[in-house]
C-alpha cells in the first residue's frame, strides 16, 4: 500500500492553519468498485463532492509517533463521472498542543491511495503527488485544546501541494476501533446567569462536540466556550481548563447556517454563549457524543437511586474517556493516556464494555514507545516532550500497565495473541525493576507517584502517606507472578519466575513489617502480602470505623480497598464505603450533582467551592474503578477460565440494599445475577450461558448452563 503515493504538505511548511488538499477526478470508464486509503500527519476530514466520507472522527487516531494508522473507505457510490476529492488536515494528534506545546519538525501531512476497479476489469490507483491542490481553508484554526474558528466567506488561492520526502514505513493497516458520533443531547435548558451569562445546559458532562443551525446575514459571529461546572454563584467556570481555551468561533454566511466542528474536541456539559445572531433556543443546538466505538456490554442496577447515578457515572465517564486511547479526562490541556489510570480501572472497562481491540491497540504503542532499558513511559502513546522512553522515571502502577491490562484483556476475552504480543515488553519491564532498585528483591529508592491523591497526603502534597517503596514493591511481586502464570499459558517455563516473585515476597515481608494506611492494609491482604491476614484485616475494618466509615485512599489504593474488605470477612464495612454519602464517598460526588468520575475527592465542597484550578478534572474515571467490585463480590460474577468459558458466581448481598443484579455479556454468552429482598428472604436470580460455580452463602452448586432460582 502507498507504494506509488507521496506524503505530500502545503509549500509553507510553517502554516499553523488546517490545509485543504484536493484533486480534481474524471472517470471515462464505469466504476464498479473504490476504496480510499489514506492518513495523515495530523487529523484529517475527507469529502467526495462535498460529502463526508466514512464516519472515523479524529481520524487516524492517536498512536506512537513511530506508525500511524490508515483507513480504508468504500467510496463506490460516492463517485461520479466528475467529482473532487478533498481532503483537510490539521493539526490533531501529531503536531498539536496535545504534544505539550512542543512543535513537531514535522509539518502536517497526507497521504492517500484511491483504487479503482472498472466494470471492464481495468484497474487504475490514483495516489497523492506533487499534482495535487492545496490551500488554506475557510477552517482556519483547528486545535484539540483551544477550538475551533471557521470563516464562511474565506477564499485562499491554490497552490501545488509540494511531496514530503518522509518515512512511509511507519504506515500501518487500522488496527484500533474508530472514533465515532454515537449520539446527540438535546439542551436540558437554557439559562441567564447570575452575571447575565446566556448558559446552555445539557445536562450531562461528556466529551465530543456541538451542532448549531442559525439564519444569519454575511459576518455575523457564533461564539462559544464550554466548562464542565458552574461556580457556587451558578456563574459559567472553566478555570479547570488551565491553558486549554476551549473556544469555538464561527463566522455566518447569508442565510442558513449549520455546522459541527470537524477536528476538536471538548469535555463539557455547559456551553456560554458568547455570541450568537439570534436568541438560542433548545431547536438550535444539539451537543454529539463522541468516543471509540465499543459494544456495552456490563449493565449494574440497584433500588438505590444515587448509587445508579454512579454507575451511570462511571458509563460516562469511561465513554468520556476512551476516545481512541484511555484518556485521564477529556477537558483541560492534557488528555494522555496516562499508564495508571489505565492500569487501575482496566477491569471495571472491561466488564463495562468490550476493550479487547480498544487496549489491544494501546498496548502495541505500549510496546513501540518502552524505554531502551525497559521502563514503560508514563503516558502511552509517547508525547514529543514528555520523553519518558529514554529516561528513568517509571512509577510503579504506571509502569505495571504493561503487565495488568495485557493479563485483565486475557482473562476477560481469553485472547492469548495479546499475550504473546506483550510477552517481551513484561520480561524488559521486569528487568528495567531488577536494574534500578537499590535493594535487590524489591523495587525501592526510586521516584515515585505512590498513593497519588490520597486523602491522608502530607500538606502540599499530591502523593498519599503510604509508604512509596511499600506500594512499589507489592507491585512488583504482583508483576512477576503475572509474568510466571503468562510464561506457562504460553508454553514457556515459569520456574525463574515462581523463584523471583518468592523472593521478592520475603523480602517485602521482611522490609514492610508494618502497615501504617488504609492503601498499605489493603495492599497487603489483596495481593496476599499479610502474613496475618486475619488481623491485618480487622485493622483496616477499625481505621475505616474510627474515620467514620470513611476511606482516606487515593488512585493506587482505592480500586483494591473494597476488595479486600470483602474477601476477607468485611463485606459490610465494603458496603459502608460504596453506600457513604458524606465526604469523602462515591456518592458525595453525586449528591454534589455529578455526572461522571471526579478526579478528587473534594473537587468541589459543599460550598460549592472549587479544590484547585490546577489539577480538578470533574471527568477522570480512575476512582469508577469500584465498578470491579460490584460485578465481582457484591454481584459476584468472576471468571474462572478465560473469557468465561467457565464461570464463579458467589454473589454478596446486604441488608442496605432491597436489591442489586448484574448483566454482563461475554464471549461466551450473558451471564445475570440478580438478589433482591422479598417476604424476609434472599432472593437470587441467576442466569449462566456456561458450566459455573454458584455459591450462595456457606453453600456451593456445580451447574450446567441454565437459568436459577434460590
Amino acid at each position: 500500500m502507498f507504494e506509488n503515493a507521496s506524503w505530500i504538505v502545503h509549500p509553507n511548511n510553517n502554516l499553523y492553519e488546517p490545509v485543504c488538499f484536493f484533486k480534481k477526478l474524471s472517470f471515462k470508464k464505469q466504476v464498479k468498485k473504490a476504496a480510499l486509503n489514506i492518513t495523515a500527519l495530523g487529523c484529517y476530514y475527507s469529502t467526495i463532492n462535498g460529502k463526508r466520507v466514512g464516519d472515523f472522527v479524529l481520524a487516524p487516531g492517536f498512536t506512537s509517533r513511530k506508525r500511524v494508522q490508515y483507513q480504508t473507505y468504500d467510496v463506490t457510490k460516492d463517485l461520479k463521472d466528475e467529482s473532487t476529492l478533498e481532503i483537510l488536515v490539521g493539526d490533531g494528534w501529531y503536531n498539536g498542543k496535545i504534544n505539550f506545546g512542543v512543535a513537531s519538525n514535522v509539518p502536517k501531512a497526507l497521504i492517500c491511495q484511491l483504487d479503482i476497479l472498472y466494470t471492464d476489469k481495468t484497474k487504475e490507483s490514483i495516489v497523492t503527488d506533487g499534482s495535487w491542490m492545496s490551500r488554506r481553508d475557510k477552517l482556519r484554526f483547528a486545535e484539540l485544546y483551544d477550538g475551533e474558528i471557521y470563516d464562511s466567506s474565506y477564499e485562499d488561492s491554490p497552490v501545488n501541494a509540494r511531496e514530503l520526502n518522509h518515512d512511509k514505513k511507519i504506515i500501518v493497516k487500522q488496527q484500533g476501533v474508530y472514533v465515532k458520533e454515537q449520539e446527540k443531547i438535546k439542551p436540558q435548558s437554557i439559562f441567564k446567569a447570575p452575571n447575565g451569562d446566556t448558559i446552555i445546559d445539557f445536562g450531562q458532562n461528556l466529551t465530543g462536540y456541538f451542532e448549531f443551525t442559525v439564519n444569519a446575514k454575511k459576518g455575523d459571529k457564533v461564539e462559544f466556550t464550554v466548562c464542565e461546572e458552574l461556580d457556587k454563584d451558578g456563574n459559567f467556570y472553566n478555570e479547570n481548563y488551565r491553558d486549554a481555551k476551549a473556544r469555538f468561533e464561527y463566522i455566518c454566511k447569508d442565510g442558513k447556517n449549520t455546522y459541527k466542528p470537524r477536528l476538536a474536541f471538548w469535555g463539557f456539559r455547559y456551553i456560554r454563549v458568547d455570541s450568537f445572531p439570534c436568541e438560542i433556543n433548545d431547536e438550535s443546538i444539539h451537543a454529539i457524543v463522541v468516543h471509540s466505538d465499543m459494544k456495552r456490554t456490563g449493565y449494574l442496577e440497584s433500588s438505590n437511586a444515587l448509587l445508579n447515578q454512579l454507575f451511570s457515572n462511571i458509563i460516562w465517564g469511561q465513554r468520556g474517556n476512551f476516545l481512541d486511547i484511555p484518556t485521564d479526562c477529556p477537558q483541560r490541556d492534557e488528555r494522555q493516556g496516562w499508564t495508571g489510570d489505565a492500569t487501575v480501572f482496566c477491569k471495571a472497562a472491561a466488564y463495562n464494555y468490550d476493550v479487547e481491540v480498544f487496549f489491544e491497540k494501546w498496548l502495541t504503542d505500549l510496546k513501540l514507545d518502552q524505554g531502551k532499558k525497559g521502563n514503560i513511559p508514563n503516558i502511552i502513546p509517547q508525547t514529543v516532550c514528555w520523553d519518558w522512553s529514554t529516561t528513568e522515571n517509571t512509577g510503579a502502577v504506571w509502569g505495571d500497565s504493561a503487565t495488568i491490562i495485557p493479563y485483565q484483556i486475557y482473562k476477560m476475552y481469553g485472547n492469548k495473541k495479546i499475550l504473546k504480543n506483550q510477552y517481551v515488553t513484561m520480561k524488559r519491564y521486569l528487568g528495567y525493576i531488577a536494574s534500578t532498585t537499590k535493594k535487590r528483591y524489591l523495587w525501592y529508592g526510586c521516584e515515585q507517584f505512590g498513593d497519588w491523591l490520597g486523602l491522608d497526603a502530607p500538606s502540599g502534597s499530591y502523593r498519599g502517606s503510604s509508604n512509596e517503596d511499600f506500594i512499589a514493591s507489592v507491585f512488583y511481586y504482583n508483576s512477576v507472578k503475572i509474568v510466571a502464570e503468562v510464561s506457562e499459558i504460553l508454553g514457556k517455563n515459569r520456574e525463574k519466575y515462581d523463584t523471583l516473585a518468592e523472593k521478592i515476597l520475603e523480602k517485602t515481608r521482611k522490609t514492610f513489617k508494618e502497615y501504617k494506611t488504609q492503601t498499605e492494609c489493603a495492599l497487603a491482604l489483596y495481593f496476599d502480602i499479610a502474613e496475618d491476614k486475619k488481623a491485618i484485616a480487622k485493622k483496616l475494618n477499625d481505621m475505616i470505623i474510627s474515620n467514620g466509615n470513611k476511606l482516606k485512599t487515593g488512585f493506587v489504593g482505592t480500586p483494591f480497598l473494597l476488595h479486600a474488605l470483602s474477601k476477607n470477612g468485611y463485606t459490610e464495612t465494603a458496603y459502608n464505603l460504596l453506600l457513604q454519602e458524606g465526604f469523602p464517598s462515591w456518592l458525595y460526588s453525586v449528591k454534589q450533582g455529578a455526572t461522571t468520575i471526579w478526579e478528587h475527592w473534594d473537587g468541589k465542597n459543599e460550598n460549592g467551592e472549587f479544590w484547585s484550578k490546577n489539577m480538578n478534572s470533574f471527568n477522570h474515571y480512575a476512582y469508577g474503578s469500584v465498578a470491579d467490585w460490584v460485578y465481582e463480590e457484591a454481584c459476584g460474577i468472576k471468571p474462572k477460565l478465560p473469557a468465561f468459558r467457565e464461570a464463579i458466581i458467589a454473589p454478596k448481598p446486604t441488608d442496605k440494599l432491597d436489591s442489586l443484579s448484574a448483566t454482563l455479556e461475554t464471549r461466551n454468552g450473558k451471564i445475570v445475577s440478580k438478589w433482591y429482598h422479598k417476604d424476609g428472604k434472599i432472593n437470587y436470580e441467576i442466569e449462566t450461558p456456561v458450566k459455573s460455580t454458584i455459591i450462595i452463602g456457606e453453600k456451593r452448586y456445580d451447574v450446567e448452563k441454565g437459568k436459577y432460582t434460590f
